[in-house]
């Protein structure tokens, strides 16, 4: 037997006394694993995941001046807030969420909208309605003389 050998053996021979010393001995802990429920959302009405689209689509353009005419106790800064979090949502998953959270802020600004304006919002059914809504009483804003 080489010396080289002799060494390799005298290595391994340590080894499995090390193995068999119960000082030296590691228990790993079995892995604790949670999970989290989905989240259940709650089921909303079609009028108002059309209007959420409508005033993320503005937001996304900051055009949101006309809605803001509406907002007497400030629903849009709450709205606003959220979508800025959590704007790198594909637009369909953002409105379940924001409506998940800020329904009453929505149903806050239609109820200020139909009190002002001759519309019923459950009977504004498309993206269009609202933006035929949007740009009617854009044009009805005196334009600047200067």
């Amino acid at each position: 037997m080489t010396e080289e050998e002799k060494n390799t053996n005298q290595k391994a021979e340590e080894e499995k006394d090390e193995d068999e010393n119960p000082d030296f001995k590691v228990v790993m802990p079995k892995a604790n694993r949670v999970t989290m429920e989905p989240e259940e959302f709650k089921e909303q009405p079609d009028y108002l995941k059309v209007f959420a689209n409508f005033y993320i689509a503005q937001f996304g353009l900051d055009d949101l001046e006309i809605i803001n005419l509406y907002d007497k106790n400030h629903n849009m800064v709450d709205i606003n807030k959220y979508l800025l979090n959590n704007i790198h949502f594909p637009r369909k998953t953002l409105i379940k969420h924001v409506l998940q959270y800020h329904d009453y802020n929505f149903k806050a600004l239609l109820d200020e909208i139909s009190k002002d304006e001759d519309i019923d919002p459950e009977q504004m059914k498309t993206y269009e309605d609202w933006n035929t809504w949007y740009e009617k009483r854009r044009a009805k804003i005196p334009g600047s003389l200067s």
